[in-house]
């Protein structure tokens, strides 16, 4: 019985350490309230919570303040559109910093993200300042800016 208990708290233990999705990620970091709320509004919260893998360049609650509030509210009031900006974010695939190369990538939105190297990575004008932040499905890079599909 002792061996059976123990082997129950080793398991538990060992789910407790396990890297969480990109939603939960985001969630528990604090900072992605605005992004949280966007993905609910879109019903992209299943999508990013799915087997993936994505990379996911993550504004921060700061950068969606630099949009005008009349501006957030429209996009947020707008399923499809937002969908869009939302998932011009979400590259297939997990990508780490070290392999970022300058030159365009396909988004899950269909459009194509422009990224740079020089002085730090780039994404359209946003720059990405944290890196490699390692999910179950992913990995997040911190963006300070939202980035608008063309």
């Amino acid at each position: 019985m002792k061996k059976l208990m123990i082997a129950a708290a080793l398991a538990a233990a060992s789910l407790a350490v396990q890297a969480k999705d990109i939603v939960d990620t985001a969630v528990a970091a604090g900072k992605f309230n605005t992004l949280a709320t966007a993905l609910k509004a879109a019903g992209l919260v299943d999508t990013l919570k799915g087997p993936g893998p994505f990379t996911v360049f993550a504004p921060t609650d700061e950068a969606f303040a630099k949009v005008p509030k009349a501006d957030l509210d429209a996009l947020l009031a707008d399923k499809a559109k937002l969908t869009a900006v939302l998932t011009y974010h979400v590259v297939p695939g997990k990508v780490m910093a070290k392999d970022v190369r300058a030159g365009q990538v396909a988004t899950v939105q269909g459009g194509k993200l422009t990224l740079g190297t020089m002085g730090g990575v780039t994404v359209d004008n946003a720059k990405v300042v944290q890196a490699d932040i390692v999910a179950s499905n992913g990995v997040i890079h911190v963006i300070d800016s939202v980035v608008i599909p063309k």
